[in-house]
């Protein structure tokens, strides 16, 4: 196994990428298609506190559940939001990669660089 994590989702460019570049760079990491297989809110908890974010950051506004659920609200907590990822994982920007050495997001793709 892997000491290498993607959250990837195959039909974005982003993900597509960066999973390309870490294999470019002899890295076969572990695949977790987290559309299919939603990452806990433990994990997503940490996810964010990883990146050194707040959970609202991780939000893609553009999809559909963000506007029906109401998220652009402000009174939206992290866990709330985090607890909506989870529910929706469409929400959750992507892709993420995740090292002993750190958790970034793979935008720009060459970002995860640092972490491997």
């Amino acid at each position: 196994m892997s000491d290498v994590t993607i959250y990837h989702n195959p039909r974005c460019s982003k993900s597509r990428e960066t999973l390309e570049l870490l294999r470019q760079a002899a890295v076969e990491p572990q695949i977790v298609l987290y559309l299919d297989h939603p990452p806990s809110t433990a994990t997503l908890t940490k996810m964010v506190a990883d990146l050194g974010i707040d959970a609202r950051a991780l939000l893609r506004s553009n999809e559909k559940p963000y506007e029906e659920l109401g998220l652009a609200d402000p009174a939206w907590t992290n866990e709330a939001l985090i607890g909506f990822m989870h529910a929706h994982p469409i929400l959750m920007n992507r892709p993420i990669v995740v090292t002993a050495k750190g958790t970034r997001l793979g935008r720009p793709p060459e970002s995860v660089l640092e972490i491997l």
